[in-house]
């Protein structure tokens, strides 16, 4: 199905409308010159209905993106949150990807257009996992990518910009036509920086191990998991990585609200330790399923429910 064509709304500037009918003009100018900045958010099943995690972190990051950009968007924080909410109660969803945006109107064009309108949306739909069922439980194949992560004085990395996911793509690209599942960027320095959209962690000597954020995303799955990290004692440090510390790792995982906790099999035809799911991301990825889904009650206030 097409993401154009489908029934149900989507929040547009303040109101609910038609899912065919949320349009822009082709001269809107963040299509043209990439100037937004948007956040993925999930909403899971429970026994208590449908419930969005991290609501008001992802709402907070939106924000944040919204100010290191310099776009005034006129939205507060809780008028955002309800917008989400109703995506996906308005849609009738008992699971769901919730995508808000916010962008450039098509009122000028040009770099130095200053009379343009910031606008918003919010977007939600069903969307299974996005490196699918057998990843999660055996592992992905990943490669190191020949695009470089960005470096933070050249594109603002606290941003989750539109435009940045470029290099994304182009490195998810290469991946995949080289047969892999998924991309691993390098920072400016050659250090490891993420996937192309993931932070990652390795588990060597039961000691975990992230990359500092200098030029990643601040995750909020990522954080989630030093939380869930600390429940067991788990010692969970932020540091450098180097590429080949990952080769000779005993795990390694994937963290983001799209790939939740997604297992490392392989990187660069090298198995990383046994080659498939290893105990502690598993303990970890079982840990967060339960939180999402409501299993946890130590985690509830991270949930906001739908009904």
């Amino acid at each position: 199905m097409s993401m154009d064509d489908r029934d149900g709304f989507i929040w547009f500037d303040g109101k609910m409308v038609p899912w065919r009918e949320a349009t822009v003009h082709v001269l809107t100018h963040t299509l043209h010159y990439g100037m937004g900045c948007f956040e993925g958010v999930r909403a899971y099943h429970t026994d208590r209905g449908p419930a969005i995690f991290a609501l008001e972190a992802h709402t907070l990051r939106l924000l944040d993106s919204c100010k290191v950009l310099g776009m005034p968007i006129t939205y507060s924080k809780q008028q955002l949150m309800d917008a989400q909410i109703s995506a996906v109660r308005d849609n009738q969803l008992d699971s769901a990807y919730i995508r808000p945006m916010v962008f450039y109107g098509s009122e000028g064009m040009g770099l130095r257009a200053d009379n343009l309108s910031v606008r918003c949306i919010v977007a939600a739909w069903e969307w299974g996992s996005y490196l699918g069922q057998d990843g999660l439980e055996k592992g992905i194949r990943i490669k190191t990518s020949s695009y470089t992560r960005h470096h933070p004085n050249i594109a603002m990395t606290k941003a989750k910009a539109n435009g940045q996911y470029i290099n994304s793509m182009l490195a998810l690209g290469e991946a995949l036509r080289d047969g892999y599942d998924e991309a691993l960027l390098l920072d400016p320095e050659g250090y490891v920086a993420e996937g192309s959209g993931e932070n990652i962690f390795i588990v060597r000597d039961g000691v975990i191990y992230t990359p500092e954020t200098t030029t990643a995303l601040n995750g909020i799955t990522r954080k989630t998991i030093f939380q869930l990290a600390q429940d067991h004692g788990l010692e969970i440090i932020a540091k450098r990585i180097t590429r080949d510390e990952i080769y000779i790792a005993d795990e390694a995982f994937f963290t983001g609200t799209a790939a939740e906790v997604t297992p490392i099999a392989e990187l660069d035809n090298r198995p990383v330790g046994s080659g498939s799911r290893g105990p502690i991301t598993e303990l970890l990825q079982t840990d967060y399923f339960d939180l999402v889904h409501g299993r946890n009650d130590k985690y509830l206030d991270l949930l906001t429910f739908i009904n």
